[in-house]
């Protein structure tokens, strides 16, 4: 893409039309000063030729007249005096040459009645004989001249001609006026245009303004009332603004209607979700219970059957925790309120990495947290097991010597949490989606990892319910994941 596609993309559309209005009106007053200084030059070059034919006809017949007006035409004894090329009544700057015998005899008029000579001689005999009025220059003295000749009765050479000097002076005093007025009328007509141009684009900026006002709402997210509309004014069909709020109005009313029932399809998943889980708490925590009574009178039962029934209590606590978890999810999309109490950051992440370490005694648990306690307002519970989540995660995804590092720290008016180690990394691919449900580090759902897929989205549930961000960073060798709550008001 060259530059000048770049610069022309940059521009507003008002700027465009502004511009091409200029231009345009630019254009046409430069045609219509070149061909009305064509024509006038063409009209002006016309009545000279014709004073020029006047004059040139008065002194011939001068010439060929002798002064008693008898014989014509015998002046071959004496050559005529030069003043009789330039009769009475001729015009300022007349010019007139006789070629009498070889010898030129040439004359300019003045108004102060003086008479210049000094002519270039092969200008003169340059000038055709048909009397066809011809342009020519004679020296930087006189100028430009339109010239004609013919022969006389006696078979001399007559040249007369006439300044080009009021021609060239009207036409350039023409230019310099058009010219400016062409210039004012650009001026004016670009001020009145940008006026026009701006009432005019009116409806299009509010039709904009709305789309922007939509833009910026967080469609992808909880319940969102779409009330944004475009004025009835601007939703004309009649017109090409019209017809994009038009199409912009009817365009938020379908997104409207699906906002609304994809609201009402999440709620109601949500509800069956926390539903289901809270019904499956009861027949799971009987399950294990019956499984844990069978497995304590293991005396009285096979050995094969004793074995079965440790799989059962293993199994349900499994089941237990992945429901609890649901139920945890579905309480924080429902966007239900949760008590914040002041909570010390400093004894929970304390006790999250000791119970990491005898949970996974093949790493290394390296915890680096002030020596005063930290406080946050949260629910103490949640907050705990987003640290014993992320805790759980590099357990189960990096390799035994893996060095875990979790480090508690102030950062301004935040509360920074890392949780950092020196494993394998997350692949880039997978990074974008490791905070969605369900989701996991390879594509099988083997439970080999002993894990639900939904430990990370409870984190990045808990922080966001907290007003917090979680943000992920990782690499082969380093992977760290950074929580930022907000410090209560009296600790800032």
């Amino acid at each position: 893409m060259s530059s000048s596609q770049r610069t022309k993309r940059r521009w507003t559309l008002r700027a465009r039309l502004l511009a091409q209005l200029i231009g345009l009106l630019a254009v046409m007053s430069a045609m219509i000063g070149v061909i009305t200084e064509v024509a006038l030059s063409e009209f002006l070059v016309a009545r000279l030729d014709q004073q020029l034919q006047d004059a040139h006809n008065r002194a011939v017949y001068e010439l060929d007249s002798p002064p008693d007006h008898g014989d014509k035409g015998s002046y071959d004894a004496k050559p005529p005096s030069p003043e009789t090329l330039l009769v009475e009544g001729q015009g300022n700057g007349t010019f007139g040459a006789l070629i009498y015998r070889g010898d030129v005899l040439a004359r300019v008029v003045r108004a102060d009645g003086t008479h210049v000579v000094d002519v270039p001689e092969e200008t003169i005999n340059d000038v055709p004989l048909d009397r066809t009025p011809e342009t020519c220059s004679l020296g930087p003295e006189l100028g430009q001249y339109r010239m004609t000749a013919s022969r006389t009765r006696g078979g001399d050479v007559m040249v007369m001609g006439l300044p080009m000097t009021g021609v060239n002076s009207t036409l350039m005093r023409l230019g310099w006026i058009m010219g400016g007025v062409a210039l004012t009328g650009v001026a004016l007509a670009g001020a009145v245009g940008a006026l026009i141009v701006r009432r005019t684009l009116r409806p299009l900026n509010r039709v904009a303004a709305t789309a922007g006002r939509v833009s910026e709402m967080k469609l992808d997210q909880g319940e969102v009332a779409l009330s944004e509309r475009v004025p009835d004014d601007d939703t004309d069909p009649r017109s090409e603004v019209g017809k994009v709020g038009h199409a912009l109005n009817r365009m938020l009313e379908h997104i409207s209607a699906a906002l609304a029932a994809r609201q009402a399809s999440e709620t109601r998943v949500r509800k069956f979700v926390a539903d289901a889980s809270h019904e499956l708490r009861t027949p799971l925590a009987a399950i294990r219970g019956y499984a844990e009574l069978a497995r304590r009178s293991g005396d009285d039962v096979p050995p094969a059957i004793a074995h079965a029934m440790s799989r059962v209590e293993s199994e349900s606590a499994r089941m237990t925790t992945l429901v609890e978890d649901l139920l945890l999810l579905a309480r924080l999309d429902s966007g239900r309120p949760a008590v914040h109490q002041p909570v010390d950051l400093s004894r929970v992440v304390t006790d999250a990495v000791a119970d990491a370490h005898v949970a996974g005694r093949d790493h290394h648990w390296v915890l680096d947290a002030p020596g005063v306690p930290v406080t946050v307002m949260g629910d103490s519970g949640q907050l705990h097991q987003v640290i014993t989540n992320l805790l759980s995660n590099a357990r189960t995804h990096t390799p035994p010597g893996t060095t875990v590092t979790t480090k508690l720290s102030t950062e301004d008016n935040h509360v920074v949490i890392t949780v950092a180690d020196d494993g394998p990394g997350i692949p880039a691919e997978l990074q974008p989606e490791v905070f969605e449900r369900f989701a996991r580090g390879d594509s099988s759902r083997s439970r080999a990892a002993g894990s639900t897929g939904l430990g990370l989205a409870i984190v990045s549930a808990v922080v966001g319910s907290h007003g917090g961000e979680i943000s992920l960073s990782s690499q082969p060798g380093r992977t760290v994941f950074t929580i930022r709550l907000t410090k209560p008001l009296q600790d800032r």
